[in-house]
């Protein structure tokens, strides 16, 4: 079988101590590491010098808010559980919980919120219905009780507990339109003084879900099935995704938002776009991305830019110069 299908293809190590446990700060100090694909040339940087490299292009953000999205609670027996909103599916809402239960199973939270069970999923999600004071509650009402008594959910690999940092932190200082459970990480990098020093820049919406964390378990890429989550894009972006413009992505979430446009022309729907290196990009130019898991289909995008070789090249530099890893970690800019 073709290497580039074989997901044990796209492993490496990683020493866990470049696992970032917290970010730089200031944010655009990080390090960049910045590979000019046409000269087949690597500069090491700071964050703060990335328009040195690209200034004239144009850079698409996604704007999406990270929901302090987990929530602790118990159920009528008073045993312990914990909750992770994921995202709303119809008028209910996807969720993941750890612990036991079944349909109808009720689940008991602060501020007198209360998840009903309703359906059990073979991916091991939890479709559940939310209600305060008995009353049953839409997105944006159980996104203001989760900003009084939810978490912030940083991925597993952070290995610790969210602290008030982090409410800061783990949100780009663009974040507009809550809905995301994990960060568009490449965003957040960017500085206000440094995002006013980008003239030219568009925005669009992509619903980060805990799908991004989904591990490939099959042995043939192919045969992933790629999680979907919600886009919205205006359309004085689509205007510019339209053009020849040269555009920036900021970050795999805009990437693939992108690209799944350019081959759809939808401006709203679900993305379950998977690029990799048989289904190659087609409009983004220039990639700016952080450093991602072994086999994640986020090594397998950025390969889909510079090959799976020269990627796994990249990140092997990136070890050996002690560039930091994973969603608090430096950042990678492929132009």
């Amino acid at each position: 079988m073709d290497k580039n299908l074989l997901v044990e293809s796209y492993n490496y190590t990683l020493p866990k101590e470049l696992i970032a446990a917290y970010p730089a700060i200031p944010r655009d100090k990080a390090k960049l590491l910045v590979y000019d694909r046409k000269n087949d040339k690597i500069t090491h940087t700071t964050f703060d010098k990335i328009l040195d490299f690209i200034g004239d292009s144009h850079f698409i953000f996604n704007d999406t808010k990270v929901v302090k999205a987990r929530i602790f609670g118990q159920k009528k027996t008073g045993g312990k559980m914990e909750l992770l909103l994921n995202r709303p599916f119809k008028d209910k809402f996807l969720v993941y919980i750890r612990g036991k239960v079944k349909v109808d199973t009720e689940l008991f939270f602060e501020k007198n919120l209360k998840a009903v069970v309703r359906g059990l999923n073979e991916d091991g999600s939890r479709l559940v219905e939310f209600y305060q004071n008995d009353k049953k509650i839409d997105f944006l009402e159980l996104v203001e009780i989760l900003n009084e008594i939810g978490h912030i959910p940083l991925p597993p690999y952070i290995n610790r507990e969210d602290e008030q940092l982090d409410v800061n932190e783990y949100q780009t200082v663009f974040a507009q339109n809550p809905g995301a459970v994990a960060a568009p990480t490449a965003s957040l990098h960017f500085t206000d003084e440094l995002l006013e020093k980008i003239k030219n820049k568009s925005f669009l919406t992509l619903h980060v879900g805990a799908g991004t964390f989904k591990p490939v378990e099959v042995e043939n890429i192919l045969e992933h099935p790629m999680h979907s989550e919600f886009f919205d894009i205006p359309e004085l972006t689509a205007k510019i995704l339209d053009s020849d413009t040269q555009i920036t992505a900021v970050g795999t979430t805009a990437t693939r938002t992108i690209e799944y446009y350019a081959r759809e022309k939808k401006l709203f729907g679900e993305c379950d776009l998977f690029l990799h290196p048989q289904n190659k990009p087609i409009r983004v130019n220039n990639l700016l991305t952080n450093f991602h898991l072994p086999k994640s289909t986020l090594i397998m995008l950025v390969s889909a830019f510079i090959s799976r070789e020269k990627a796994l090249d990249l990140y092997e530099v990136a070890i050996n110069k002690k560039y930091r890893f994973y969603s608090y970690g430096d950042a990678m800019l492929i132009i």
